[in-house]
């Protein structure tokens, strides 16, 4: 008896394992004919199946003039760069910037953390809000807090064009100050072709066009 069910065992064994091979074999080839046809290979795992919100790294090149300020251009210009990653409506990012652009000016340059939330979206366009805060390099005022809302344009699904303006206020020990600004904001997002990623943003810049 146990010689037979030893032999029941193996050979249930051997047929489970001839069709975990004909399974994946099969894959395979669906895999390459796929990609021969030019459909999307991507499958469930490049994303959390919990949220079936796009999720992507991006980097943003913001160019902000400070207003109501006094001064020229070089004292107004405050550039920034911000690379972060999306999780549907929510980003968070980190941006490193300068104040200004005077020469020889050792306490302009920053560090910020900005998360940032689409509170309004149709189609192409969105409407964001962000609370920064961050450090002022060898500043006197070096506590730096921001509040700021923007209008987005998905030009695509990797491309978005945004005009943005907020406050930003500088804290010290014994001084502080605020000020407003307006700029542009160009952002990149870092999508791969044909992942599960850019047809969901796809789908979501295109919803209700």
């Amino acid at each position: 008896m146990r010689f037979t069910f030893t032999l029941l065992l193996l050979i249930l064994a051997v047929a489970v394992e001839a069709q975990v091979q004909n399974a994946a074999q099969s894959g395979r080839y669906l895999h390459a004919a796929n990609k021969l046809m030019g459909k999307d290979t991507t499958t469930e795992s490049d994303t959390s199946k919990e949220n079936k919100e796009p999720q992507y790294f991006y980097i943003s090149a913001n160019t902000n003039i400070f207003v109501n300020a006094k001064g020229g251009a070089a004292k107004r210009f405050s550039p920034t760069v911000e690379f972060g990653r999306t999780y549907g409506i929510f980003d968070i990012g980190l941006g490193i910037g300068k104040l200004n652009m005077l020469k020889g000016n050792d306490t302009a340059r920053y560090i910020e953390l900005r998360p940032t939330i689409n509170v309004f979206s149709k189609g192409r366009f969105a409407e964001s809000l962000c609370l920064g805060a961050g450090y002022v390099i060898s500043a006197k005022q070096g506590l730096m807090s921001e509040i700021c809302n923007g209008i987005n344009f998905n030009v695509s699904t990797t491309f978005a064009i945004a005009m943005a303006q907020g406050y930003v206020f500088f804290d010290g020990t014994n001084s502080n100050r605020t000020a407003q600004y307006i700029g542009i904001n160009l952002t990149y997002n870092f999508l791969k072709p044909h992942s599960v990623n850019k047809q969901r943003k796809k789908k979501a810049i295109l919803n209700d066009n």
